[in-house]
């Protein structure tokens, strides 16, 4: 049985219930398709691999992730052409995809999930604020990008991120599956 989770919620600081409940979801929908994801993360710091790695298990559906902070990282790690972050900045929809297809390839894992964004305090730009994050997630149909803003705390950023990030793969994997998810 695939469940569909909610994929927007609002998820209170140092409240991580949500979060693992949806690592769970995840975590059973990728055992069922017999499929592995990997992330790739900037803003988060390695949050959504911590979240999946608190899912006793996992490394059943789990692969590999990296924290691509910098933009060197980016580069070196998941192949994200300088030329792309010179000319869109790392909190782009152009450079999530190109996190989200690097990390897929380099991992060789069906799914890749990619964030990258401003969670503040500081370092927003009126066409960057601080609460904007884009993420990616790459499949065996292609990629979807999306952005959020969050005008919150830099915790709040994060986990909604996470969160996000781990609910929207979910669906993407059912529908790529063709499977109805039990609301």
């Amino acid at each position: 049985m695939s469940y569909l989770i909610s994929p927007y919620a609002a998820i209170d600081e140092g409240d991580n219930t949500l979060i693992i409940a949806a690592a769970h979801v995840l975590g059973a929908t990728l055992l069922t398709h017999g499929l592995r994801v990997s992330t790739v993360e900037s803003c988060t710091g390695g949050g959504i691999a911590q979240a999946i790695t608190e899912v006793a298990g996992s490394s059943a559906w789990f692969d590999m992730g990296w924290v691509t902070y910098s933009n060197a990282a980016k580069t070196q790690l998941v192949g994200v052409p300088a030329e792309l972050i010179a000319q869109h900045g790392a909190v782009s929809e152009a450079v999530v995809r190109a996190m989200a297809e690097g990390a897929r390839q380099a991992s060789g894992a069906s799914w890749a999930v990619a964030v990258s964004g401003v969670a503040g305090p500081s370092g927003g730009m009126p066409e960057k604020p601080v609460g904007l994050v884009w993420m990616a997630w790459a499949g065996p149909q292609g990629t979807v990008a999306e952005h959020s803003y969050w005008p919150a705390s830099r915790a709040v950023v994060r986990c909604q991120t996470v969160y996000r990030a781990l609910s929207q793969i979910n669906t993407l994997l059912l529908a790529s599956a063709g499977h109805a998810p039990v609301p």
